[in-house]
């Protein structure tokens, strides 16, 4: 039998790993999230798009303790996140790739959120979420937690950066549903527009609505100039909860319902059918839950749901469900190669 440092290679001869070899790496798994957040708010992969460096040149870059972030990287290589090079040295990987600012589909934003002081202090309190059903994030920082960035700028900055991200990541979603179809195109609750810009850029044709609450599209015109589609884009300010802009064709609220539960959920669903044309279509960008114990990442984000919030990730058939109290059809759920769907609506 073969030996590694610590003993006997299990994986040599073919048996079972021992429980704790698989237990271990979970319970470490929040090491991991912060080695990556700091990497990527260090600016380190923007650091490599050169090439392979050695880490005295990264730190001396970035702004870092030499000694400390080599510590640091190297336990990003061993996870694949860096190539970690002979001689100290160290290179992006595919995965890392996404954590460069400039990439298009760049998943920065969400690292430095997913470690950020006042993320990691909701999570904490997922126990209390747990016990009571209640959002760990109220718990923690005593305000819900769109109040709280109303009232924390520089929170509100990074999480605006993380859904940039997540807009991002599921623009699988724009590949997968025909919008040229379209001639208006609503984004409710479309925050800063990174979601709406993408719908706009890939076609020309369509003007856009964005909609949400008047500070938080305030900072959307930086996203929709970038974008070039700031001259077909009216930006709209109100609340989900009192009305939506009317005659649009389609209606997206992407990564809305979840954020609340069945009966607000459905009250927001309620003001889209009461402004919506009888032709119009809705769109619920969101994840779909799947019913049987297939592992599925869209139970982990349903735990960040509960965290944060009073919603959940749904199945087909509760989305179904809410969209029928509200008066509106199901009619298909469009997958895409990314963790989110489009679920499509009609008027009933």
């Amino acid at each position: 039998m073969t030996e590694t440092a610590s003993g006997p290679d299990p994986s040599a001869a073919g048996t079972t790993p021992p429980p704790e070899a698989t237990l271990m790496p979970l319970l470490m798994g929040g090491f991991v999230t912060q080695a990556i957040a700091v990497a990527a708010r260090f600016g380190v992969p923007d650091a490599l798009v050169g090439g392979p460096r050695h880490v005295d040149d990264i730190s001396a870059e970035v702004g870092a303790h030499a000694s400390s972030l080599y510590r640091l990287l190297r336990v990003l290589g061993d996870f694949g996140v860096l190539a970690e090079l002979p001689g100290r040295r160290f290179g992006l990987t595919p995965a890392s790739q996404l954590l460069r600012s400039d990439h298009p589909a760049s998943l920065r934003g969400l690292a430095v959120h997913f470690g950020s002081d006042f993320h990691r202090a909701a999570w904490s309190h997922l126990y209390e979420s747990v016990r009571t059903g209640e959002p760990a994030f109220d718990k923690a920082h005593g305000q819900q937690q769109f109040e709280y960035y109303r009232s924390h700028p520089e929170q509100a900055a990074i999480f605006d950066a993380a859904m940039t991200s997540v807009a991002s990541a599921i623009y699988a979603t724009l590949a997968a549903y025909d919008f040229s179809r379209f001639g208006t195109v609503a984004d409710i609750g479309g925050g800063n527009g990174a979601y709406l810009s993408g719908i706009l850029s890939a076609h020309p044709a369509l003007n856009g609505i964005l909609f949400d609450l008047p500070d938080v599209v305030a900072r959307s015109e930086p996203v929709l100039t970038k974008a070039g589609v700031a001259d077909r884009c009216e930006v709209v300010g109100g609340s989900f909860f009192d009305g939506v802009p009317g005659g649009a064709d389609a209606y997206v609220l992407t990564a809305v319902v979840h954020d609340w539960d069945d009966e607000r959920s459905v009250a927001i669903l309620r003001n889209v059918r009461a402004a919506m044309p009888e032709h119009a279509t809705v769109l619920l960008g969101e994840p779909v839950v799947p019913d049987g114990p297939e592992p599925s990442v869209t139970k982990l984000l349903d735990l960040e749901t509960l965290v944060g919030t009073t919603g959940r990730q749904r199945t087909e058939a509760e989305f179904r469900d809410v969209l029928d109290r509200a008066g509106l059809r199901l009619t298909r759920v469009v997958h895409s190669e990314g963790p989110d769907s489009l679920v499509e609506a009609v008027a009933r």
